[in-house]
């Protein structure tokens, strides 16, 4: 096969590229899959560092904003494949290596089925555990409800 060939073949392969056009995936797409994927595990109390944990609560407060999935999450998207990387914050008595577990394959499952990238990998950071009456939270509704 000519190299022309071959590069017209693996992008055939691909569920995005066709002979009739190629379909690119912006990085915030796959970033707000992903961080919907993740809340969706039992166990994950909230996405991001402590940071922009603050960050998202105070643009939560403000009235007729919504809430930003994509925090806590990093992406690279490439033609075919996709790594993401998540902050997030556990719940007390959760089994962080389960959680993590169930986390990426959530996020693979996901991101895999809407967009037809590859996941290469899900690197996971678990920046703190969550205590039932901790005070950044007391009298607020759990943080993942709309």
């Amino acid at each position: 096969m000519t190299e022309k060939t071959t590069a017209a073949k693996a992008q055939s392969d691909s569920a995005l590229a066709s002979d009739q056009g190629k379909t690119t995936i912006a990085d915030q797409v796959v970033a707000k899959i992903a961080g919907i994927a993740t809340r969706e595990v039992a166990g994950v109390y909230s996405l991001g560092g402590g940071v922009s944990r603050t960050v998202g609560a105070l643009r939560e407060r403000i009235p007729g904003s919504r809430t930003n999935f994509g925090q806590g999450v990093s992406v690279e998207v490439g033609e075919r494949q996709a790594a993401v990387d998540l902050d997030l914050v556990a719940d007390y008595g959760i089994a962080i290596a389960d959680l993590a577990a169930g986390v990426r394959r959530n996020v693979v499952d996901a991101v895999e089925r809407m967009t037809g990238l590859e996941v290469t990998e899900v690197n996971i950071v678990v920046h703190d555990v969550h205590l039932e009456g901790d005070s950044e939270d007391e009298g607020d509704a759990d943080p993942r409800v709309e």
